[in-house]
């Protein structure tokens, strides 16, 4: 699993075959969020998750199905990482190259485009923060006093 990301409610997923991305909701469980300091946005997605799990279930016009309307169904995940298991609902965690499965579209169809993670810094990892690092990080913006700093503007003084 190395470095990979995990898959949370709100990835996007694209298939091969369709015209528009899908955002997946997870539908399975309630309890385990990840990348969610307030735990009540990112819930885990699982290889549990399937069915109509995605908030329009379509992925625009199917080109399996001479450009019809897609009804986007997934019947199984592949590349789940099955040394980490959330109970309930007893399922292995997504991960950015898990695929998914339509009866259409055929095995594998469906791939993550982004896991649905973002970065959500607080206050106490800011204040925790290296500071040299985060002056070559981010050279122009001093996070712990949350003011804006030009290391160089006194060579612009006249």
């Amino acid at each position: 699993m190395s470095l990979k990301e995990k898959v949370v409610q709100g990835a996007t997923c694209m298939c091969n075959f369709g015209t528009t991305p899908d955002t997946l909701k997870v539908l399975t469980q309630s309890k385990y969020y990840i990348n969610d300091h307030e735990s009540n946005k990112k819930l885990a997605a699982t290889h549990k998750d399937i069915g109509p799990t995605f908030e329009k279930n379509t992925f625009g016009s199917c080109k399996k199905m001479n450009n019809s309307p897609c009804s986007a169904v997934v019947t199984e995940w592949s590349g789940y990482y099955e040394k980490e298991k959330y109970s309930p609902p007893d399922g292995y965690i997504l991960l950015e190259d898990s695929k998914a499965t339509c009866p259409i579209g055929g095995k594998d169809c469906i791939k993550i485009i982004k896991t649905g993670q973002i970065s959500e810094p607080t206050q106490k990892q800011i204040q925790n923060a290296d500071e040299e690092l985060q002056s070559h990080v981010s050279p122009f913006i001093n996070l712990k006093n949350s003011e804006l700093t030009f290391p160089y503007e006194h060579l612009n003084a006249k």
